[in-house]
C-alpha cells in the first residue's frame, strides 16, 4: 500500500469515531468500504499508525498532514495535550492572543463609520438589521449571486467541465454556512438560516463557499491534482489539519481578488432586485475590514476556555463586548469552539486569510496557486 493510501485509510479510520471529521472524501472508493466495514480502531493505535507514516515520510505537505492526524488522534486517545499545542500541531499555527488595545483600536475606527445614535453596539446592530436578509428569501439571493461571481472566478482561472452546485437552507448548526464537497466536481452549499445575514454579507458568502472559494478550490484540485497527476491524497478532506488553514485562507482572501468596487456594485444590484436595501459600497468595506480585526475574539475565547479554565458564560461575556454581539451571536461563538470536533478550527479563518493575503499580495497568479497546488502553511510568506 502506497503511503496516499495509508494516508487515505488513516482519515477515514479517524473519520469513523467524530462525525465531520472527513469533511469530503472522493478518493478510491475500495479503500472507504474497506474502512467502514472495521470495527473502529482504537485512537491510540492510530495515533501510532500516524507517526510509523510520518516516520517514512520526507519533510513536506502530506507530513504536515499525518501530523495533524497524529495529533488529533492523540487528542481522541485522551492525551493530555495542551490547547495551543493542538492546534499548533493540526494547523502549522499557533494561536495567540490579541491584545484587547486591537480590539479598541477596531472599536474606535467602527465608532467613526457607523451612523445613527446610541452605543457602538447598538449601531452596530442597527447597521445590521437596515440590511439584513430574512432567512427565507436568503438562499434565492445567494443561488442568484452565483452565477455573477462565477464569472467574475473565470477571468481568474479556467474551471473543470461539469463542475456544478446545489444551495439549500439548513437549522439549529455551530456554523453559519458550509459546503460539502460531493467528489465528482460538485458541491452541496448549505446556508444556516438561524444566523442573521446581512444582504451585504450574502456576497461575501458567496465569495466564501462558491466562486472563488471553497467550491472552487475543491474542483480545481480534484481535476488539477487527482484525475491529472494521481495525487490520490487529495481525494481527502479532513477538519484537522493544515488542508483547512489554506482552505479557508483562500475562502477568505477570494472576495478582494474577484471584486473590485465596480464589481462588487453589480454584486449590490443582484441583492436590490430581490427588494434588499444595501449600503454605500465604500463605506460598507471601509466598515467590513474594520471589523476583520474583531474575527480573532473566538480565538481568544477559546483560549480562556480551554487553556484559562473561563467559564463558557464568561467566555460568551467576552465575545458579546469585543465581538459587538449580540447574546445569541456569542452563543454560538462559544458552542462552535467547545464543539468537539471544531474546537481548535477557529484558528484558520483568521489566520488563513492573514497568510493568505501575505501569500498572495493581491496578485491574481500566486492565488491561482492557492488554489491549484498544494501549498503549505510554512510556505505561506509575503509575496517577494
Amino acid at each position: 500500500m502506497s503511503v496516499a493510501e495509508r494516508y487515505l485509510e488513516l482519515g477515514l479510520r479517524l473519520g469513523r469515531h467524530v462525525d465531520g471529521l472527513v469533511d469530503a472524501y472522493y478518493g478510491p472508493r475500495e479503500l472507504k468500504t474497506q474502512v467502514d466495514a472495521e470495527e473502529p480502531i482504537d485512537p491510540a493505535r492510530l495515533a501510532a499508525d500516524a507517526d510509523e507514516l510520518l516516520g517514512e515520510l520526507e519533510d513536506g505537505w502530506l507530513a504536515d498532514q499525518v501530523l495533524g492526524c497524529a495529533t488529533y488522534a492523540r487528542v481522541l486517545a485522551g492525551e493530555a495535550i495542551s490547547y495551543g499545542d493542538e492546534v499548533e500541531r493540526c494547523y502549522g499555527v499557533r494561536p495567540v492572543r490579541t491584545p484587547v488595545s486591537v480590539y479598541e483600536a477596531a472599536h474606535a475606527e467602527l465608532d467613526d463609520l457607523l451612523p445613527g445614535d446610541g452605543t457602538l453596539f447598538e449601531r452596530r446592530q442597527a447597521w445590521r438589521t437596515r440590511y439584513q436578509c430574512p432567512g427565507d428569501r436568503a438562499v434565492a439571493v445567494l443561488a442568484d449571486l452565483v452565477p455573477f461571481m462565477r464569472a467574475r472566478t473565470l477571468a481568474l482561472v479556467d474551471l473543470p467541465d461539469g463542475e456544478r452546485l446545489e444551495v439549500e437552507p439548513v437549522t439549529d448548526e455551530p456554523w453559519w454556512a458550509f459546503n460539502y464537497y460531493q467528489g465528482d466536481l460538485e458541491s452541496r452549499v448549505v446556508l444556516n438560516t438561524d444566523v442573521p445575514t446581512g444582504a451585504a454579507d450574502l456576497i461575501h458568502l458567496t465569495a466564501h463557499e462558491v466562486y472563488p472559494g471553497h467550491h472552487t478550490e475543491h474542483v480545481l484540485k480534484e481535476q488539477l491534482l487527482l484525475r491529472d497527476r494521481g495525487l490520490i491524497e487529495e481525494g481527502i478532506q479532513l477538519v484537522p489539519t493544515p488542508q483547512a488553514v489554506l482552505s479557508e485562507g483562500i475562502a477568505e482572501a477570494g472576495e478582494e481578488i474577484v471584486l473590485d468596487d465596480a464589481a462588487r456594485e453589480e454584486a449590490y444590484a443582484i441583492v436590490r432586485r430581490h427588494g434588499l436595501e444595501t449600503p454605500d459600497v465604500v463605506r460598507a468595506r471601509r466598515i467590513a475590514t474594520a471589523l476583520e480585526a474583531l474575527r480573532t475574539v473566538s480565538v481568544d475565547a477559546a483560549l480562556q476556555i480551554h487553556e484559562d479554565g473561563v467559564p463558557a458564560d464568561e467566555a460568551r461575556g467576552f465575545v458579546e463586548r469585543w465581538g459587538l454581539a449580540t447574546p445569541d451571536q456569542a452563543a454560538q461563538s462559544v458552542r462552535f469552539v467547545t464543539d468537539p470536533t471544531w474546537r481548535a478550527y477557529t484558528i484558520t479563518y483568521s489566520a488563513g486569510r492573514d497568510l493568505c493575503r501575505a501569500y498572495t499580495g493581491g496578485d491574481p497568479a500566486r492565488f491561482r496557486t492557492l488554489l491549484t497546488e498544494h501549498v503549505r502553511v510554512s510556505e505561506l510568506t509575503p509575496a517577494g
